[in-house]
């Protein structure tokens, strides 16, 4: 089991505002975790021209227990040093139809020139939220969840439908992954807001029987394959598969990240930016941290000359 912590304090980020009146949060990264003046959790990447994303929800403060997030943080680099936090662009009060106090992970992603916030919440779904710019505001396009728990063949528990993952491929065609202890997958529509066809559900190749798929699939394409990274276990640890297809079959290839021992769910993202593979997640390791308050890290993502994944060790120094 890894276990680092930061044993500094966590103090706020210096405001700044921008030519239309938006207060931002500038700092300087130090190593992991990346933020440090709050608790973020359930990171998604996005790369955009020189500009990376990163998006995160926002945990509560002191380690309460459970999940208390309300609303969802956009952050951006372009050297992975100097960051800026943007204004809150989405809140779980945006979605009506959604629980406050429910929100879980989210992905955004680019299509035709607007952005798409896909987010789960518990026991009521997955919706989709859109903006004119990565910073957003966002919007619910819908009104009502795009998915719920009824669109999970198999599962009874109403948990099932979150963490939802968007992958775009060299056809230009995007699909949509998520799931709680199944993965499921469907193609969207050009709209980014219809399922175009079935809905799958992946039954082989994710996990072992002792380290099964548990949540948080991410997808991405390398070298001609498909890769996956899901947490899997409980307490959970980062596992991949690959495919040769997006429709796989897909093969079971390892644990790339251990328990963090701090934190007992983990949430993987990963992109290339500028020549480089990183690879995100979450911990507890800010002083008041836990599972109910969890912290984004960075490391650097590596793979052998086979394409598979060297395994990723958690560091206070991170890409920094």
């Amino acid at each position: 089991m890894a276990v680092f912590c930061f044993t500094g304090s966590a103090t706020a980020a210096p405001l700044s505002e921008d030519s239309l009146g938006n207060v931002r949060r500038e700092w300087t990264a130090n190593g992991n975790p990346l933020f440090r003046h709050e608790h973020t959790c359930d990171p998604a990447v996005m790369v955009c021209g020189d500009t990376l994303w990163l998006f995160a929800g926002r945990d509560a403060a002191g380690n309460k227990p459970g999940y208390h997030i309300n609303e969802w943080l956009a952050f951006s680099t372009t050297d992975l040093k100097h960051w800026t936090e943007w204004p809150v662009p989405l809140r779980i009060g945006d979605f009506r139809w959604a629980r406050p106090n429910n929100a879980f992970a989210g992905h955004v992603a680019e299509h035709d020139g607007r952005y798409y916030w896909f987010v789960s919440t518990n026991a009521t779904g997955i919706g989709v939220a859109v903006a004119d710019r990565p910073e957003g505001p966002y919007k619910d396009m819908l009104g009502r969840p795009l998915l719920t728990k009824r669109d999970c063949r198999g599962a009874s528990h109403g948990w099932v439908c979150i963490d939802p993952a968007v992958f775009t491929d060299d056809d230009g065609r995007t699909y949509l992954f998520w799931g709680n202890r199944f993965c499921y997958w469907a193609l969207l529509k050009e709209s980014m807001t219809e399922i175009d066809g079935e809905i799958h559900r992946i039954d082989e190749g994710l996990g072992s029987p002792e380290l099964f798929f548990t949540e948080a699939p991410w997808v991405f394409k390398r070298g001609g394959r498909y890769y996956m990274l899901y947490a899997a276990g409980w307490p959970e640890k980062i596992a991949y598969s690959v495919a040769d297809r997006i429709e796989g079959p897909w093969e079971y290839k390892g644990v790339i990240s251990e328990i963090a021992g701090n934190s007992n769910t983990t949430h993987p993202a990963a992109v290339e930016f500028k020549g480089r593979w990183i690879f995100f997640t979450h911990n507890g390791a800010l002083p008041d941290g836990g599972s109910g308050s969890r912290s984004v890290v960075a490391e650097w993502m590596n793979f052998n000359a086979d394409g598979s994944i060297q395994p990723i060790p958690p560091t206070a120094k991170g890409i920094n």
